[in-house]
């Protein structure tokens, strides 16, 4: 029996990754380490209960817990902080945390000298205006003294940790940056844009677009992504490399509140809250965020099967199940996440 650890798999991402694990055919049990502030465990509930071993806790506690009760066969970190809200909120804690899970995560790939996935994020290029962005390309922060960018710094400081790592002590890892994953179980509440514009759509609200809406991102179904996780980490020749993960179709903000109006048949009209209304004072946004999938796609044969209509559609139909009152409302949280 393959046991295969999942931080944050009570998550967004992590809840489709552990389905999918599953649905591979082979004997699986996920263990999936999550202390439940952002995920939730109805998010698990497709699984049977005999392939998940639930440990809620933090990551750091959990993947220690996790080791010490037997052999690990891989591991794929996903747990994060999540949303731009509790960034700008708690940057030291942001930091702090990721570094102190990655290394208990790490610690335990040692121990049972099994691959690592480690989950990073397209914040990790900062504001370069070079694009698409390229796994190999410089990066470019603003200022300390701006939190917006404690984010980027803690996930490339998770990378370098992590690479450092393999150097040492040859550990199999993965680095997966995650470019603007979005779908079904994913929550606005954390300031994700998706999720805040079909749930404002559903109501019949306003899609308030923050700045002027010019600003392009590329958005990629979470289920193609869980599709492509095990294979990028299972290849043997994706060791210590750094893979771009998600879809490379440019949307404008505006475009994407425009879009889920259309596609839901909403009567919502749009909204423009400047920035310095949105956040705090000053922030910086990157006007286009585009990944180079040109590495994913060797490694793996990657292309997403989904369209964002698709998404779209499907993010409200889980929307609308999850707030029927046949199931009651419930917390719609998930992790990973990021800004963008």
């Amino acid at each position: 029996m393959k046991r295969v650890l999942v931080t944050g798999g009570a998550g967004f991402i992590g809840s489709h990754l552990a389905e999918r694990l599953v649905g591979t055919g082979s004997s699986v049990v996920v263990v999936v380490v999550d202390d439940l502030s952002t995920g939730h465990v109805g998010n698990l509930a497709r699984l049977p209960r005999n392939v998940v071993e639930l440990i809620e806790s933090g990551a750091a506690e959990g993947t220690a817990e996790a080791a010490r009760r037997g052999r690990i066969d891989e591991i794929y970190h996903l747990a994060a902080a999540v949303g731009v809200d509790l960034v700008l909120r708690q940057p030291s804690e942001v930091i702090e945390g990721s570094l102190r899970n990655t290394r208990a995560v790490l610690e335990a790939a040692r121990q049972w000298s099994c691959p690592v996935l480690i989950a990073s994020s397209s914040e990790v290029y900062g504001k370069s205006e070079r694009v698409p962005f390229r796994e190999e390309d410089d990066v470019v922060y603003g200022p300390t003294t701006m939190t917006r960018w404690s984010y980027a710094y803690a996930k490339g400081m998770d990378e370098f940790v992590a690479l450092n790592h393999r150097q040492r002590h040859g550990t199999k890892v993965v680095i997966a940056r995650f470019f603007n994953t979005v779908g079904p179980r994913q929550s606005g509440v954390w300031g994700m844009v998706l999720p805040r514009f079909v749930g404002a759509a559903m109501r019949g609200e306003a899609l308030r677009v923050f700045g002027d809406g010019t600003q392009q991102r590329c958005f990629c179904d979470v289920r193609d992504v869980a599709e492509v996780l095990p294979v990028l980490l299972r290849g043997e020749a994706n060791a210590g490399g750094v893979f771009n993960v998600g879809g490379d179709r440019l949307v404008s903000i505006r475009e994407l509140a425009e879009m889920v109006i259309r596609v839901l048949d909403s009567d919502s009209r749009i909204e423009m809250v400047p920035y310095e209304q949105a956040y705090e004072a000053g922030f910086e946004d990157v006007a286009v965020r585009q990944p180079d999938l040109t590495r994913l796609k060797r490694a793996t044969g990657f292309e997403p099967r989904r369209t964002l209509e698709q998404t779209i559609r499907d993010l409200a139909a889980w929307l609308a199940e999850e707030d029927s009152p046949a199931r009651g409302t419930r917390p719609r949280h998930g992790a990973p996440g990021g800004i963008g």
